[in-house]
């Protein structure tokens, strides 16, 4: 059976290499290094290398998500998503999640009230698309229809703002002409047809 012949720290400190037979066997991080008591001249059956190699695999894909997952609220596809991309064992998908739940970071209900508050503030626009990007982040539809019944979203407001800003583009335009550039671009944005016309209809009374 293969002997651990040293144990040396990584440049971090916060993992260490293990060398079998005078040659490199495996990276560990120190908690499971702790624990599993390993020390010089230990020997190491093939199967405990294996069960090793897991821990660390494990170990170390979770450091990583959890420093994905506290940049920002996530949804679950977009963890998923991280996973394959960092090309993490399937077999590690199920305890991984399980440690995120525990630590309450995964909550779809939870991200789409975040991304819903960050659209409003930063770059507000019509439940429409709100809609169609938590789709495509992944979260269910009864979980979006009940967080969009929950927040205060005007969106006759959020239109006039969004046309107010480029109002320039068309001031020059005949009227019939401004209304089906303006229409176009509220469109775009997902608003319905009574919000254009009633925002446009306002718009162009004023004028």
């Amino acid at each position: 059976m293969p002997i651990i012949t040293s144990i040396k720290p990584q440049k971090n400190r916060k993992r260490v290499n293990i060398h079998l037979d005078d040659k490199f066997g495996f990276g560990l991080d120190l908690e499971n290094f702790m624990k599993l008591g390993l020390r010089v001249e230990q020997e190491l059956s093939d199967k405990e290398i294996k069960i090793i190699l897991k821990k660390a695999e494990f170990q170390k894909a979770l450091d990583k998500l959890l420093r994905y997952a506290t940049l920002r609220p996530r949804s679950e596809k977009e963890f998923r998503n991280w996973l394959r991309k960092h090309k993490v064992h399937e077999s590690l998908y199920k305890e991984l999640f399980n440690r995120l739940k525990r630590l309450e970071l995964i909550n779809d209900k939870v991200f789409a009230k975040w991304w819903i508050g960050q659209r409003k503030e930063f770059r507000p626009t019509s439940k429409r698309i709100m809609n169609y990007e938590l789709r495509s982040k992944g979260i269910g539809r009864y979980i979006i229809e009940d967080v969009l019944a929950d927040i205060d979203i005007d969106e006759v407001k959020i239109a006039k703002g969004l046309l107010n800003k480029r109002m320039y583009r068309w001031e020059m335009l005949p009227k019939r002409k401004a209304r089906q550039k303006m229409s176009e671009f509220l469109g775009r944005y997902g608003f319905g047809w009574d919000i254009i016309k009633k925002i446009i209809d306002d718009v162009l009374e004023k004028d």
